[in-house]
């Protein structure tokens, strides 16, 4: 209304029965980010994102073998009554609460589909054909993932606030504002800084992902960095105006030794110059003489001490067979699960010392215990040299 006059909107909806009220009004207000934050911390929260997002890249890269870059921050501001506009598509939502350096909570929102591919290449699979249905298995990989992200950027914060910055296991839950689930997730406030982010995984991912802070926590961050900031230069005034001091004082001059001519120009020559001229001059070149060694000579070598060598504890090592697996293959074990091993029935087993293999044998029964009996051992020399 423009005083006691109504427009015409105001008036259609009159004439079909609807009541205008000043709640919906509020509703559809579009909210400005430079109400709340201005440049100054619009840019202090995008770089300090970009930062700590940055060596999040770097361990989520390790984690899934991918080049992983997370650029291009952009901030906003949200209405949490209007999640539905803001978040259309099935999310999965990470929450961590601060838990040293700041009291806060940090949310990293990303799409479903997203998050299955992580999930993917968390279990050892290509991410070429991810089950979108996230299960229990699903979530804790991409939870895992999450949490060594933000592992990474609370180090790069305690870099940055020069404090110890800690954070809280995070907790993952799906987010679908259309069906109203996991909404709890989110902070319980009207409005919601947005930082979103590039997300890209080599060639699987093209998407972003979005983090979600409290206005009032955001705006403390950058009023607790630009604090920081100033405090550093603060502290170093004291040190530059001595320094200023130290060099404007006049140079003592007893003792003085006036360089002859040969003497100045070898005083200016810089250290590499110098270390060339070392090098150029004659070297002792002689020739290396090595000691021949055949079967015995290890053996005669140290047989004259190796009673000193006697009492030595060794760990002995029966080995049967092995594999490799990938995480997803460990993940799927349970009771009952058969694990080939790289070895045929019936061939010899390993016998290892110190991780050395010294012998072969064959497994036997000795009263109710297993045993070796030794079929093939390696020679003393070859021995003596493993156990080097």
């Amino acid at each position: 209304m423009n005083g006691d006059m109504l427009s015409q909107e105001e008036i259609d909806a009159l004439l079909r029965g609807e009541t205008v009220s000043s709640e919906s009004n509020d509703e559809n207000e579009d909210f400005n980010v430079n109400d709340y934050l201005d440049d100054l911390q619009q840019d202090a929260i995008g770089e300090l994102g970009n930062i700590s997002f940055g060596s999040s890249a770097t361990a989520l890269s390790a984690l899934l073998n991918q080049k992983v870059d997370i650029t291009t921050p952009f901030v906003s501001i949200i209405d949490t009554r209007r999640l539905e506009e803001e978040f259309p598509h099935p999310y999965v939502a990470i929450k961590v609460n601060y838990t040293e350096g700041f009291s806060g909570v940090n949310i990293l929102v990303i799409r479903q589909t997203d998050a299955a591919i992580i999930a993917d290449l968390m279990l050892g699979s290509d991410g070429l054909s991810p089950n979108e249905e996230l299960d229990e298995i699903h979530l804790s990989a991409v939870q895992e993932a999450m949490n060594q992200m933000m592992g990474s950027a609370a180090t790069s914060m305690s870099s940055i606030f020069n404090k110890r910055v800690d954070i809280s296991p995070p907790s993952i839950d799906l987010l679908n504002t259309a069906e109203g689930t996991g909404v709890e997730q989110l902070p319980d406030q009207k409005l919601l800084v947005k930082v979103a982010f590039r997300l890209k995984i080599g060639t699987l991912v093209d998407s972003e992902i979005m983090q979600l802070l409290p206005v009032e926590f955001a705006t403390n961050l950058v009023e607790d960095l630009i604090s920081n900031n100033h405090t550093e230069v603060v502290e170093q005034k004291p040190m530059m105006a001595e320094q200023q001091l130290i060099n404007e004082s006049p140079p003592v001059r007893e003792n003085v030794h006036v360089p002859l001519p040969h003497e100045e120009i070898r005083s200016h020559q810089a250290p590499v110059e110098r270390a060339k001229e070392k090098t150029q001059q004659n070297p002792n070149v002689q020739t290396a003489s090595f000691m021949d060694f055949d079967e015995t000579t290890p053996v005669q070598a140290g047989t004259k001490n190796l009673n000193m060598l006697l009492d030595i504890p060794l760990q002995v090592t029966v080995e049967l067979g092995k594999t490799s697996r990938s995480v997803k293959d460990i993940l799927e074990l349970g009771s009952g699960s058969v694990i080939e091993l790289d070895k045929l029935a019936g061939e010899p087993v390993d016998i290892l010392v110190n991780s050395r293999l010294i012998a072969k044998g064959e497994v036997v029964v000795i009263d109710e215990n297993f045993g070796v009996r030794v079929t093939d051992i390696v020679s003393k020399s070859d021995r003596l040299k493993k156990l080097n």
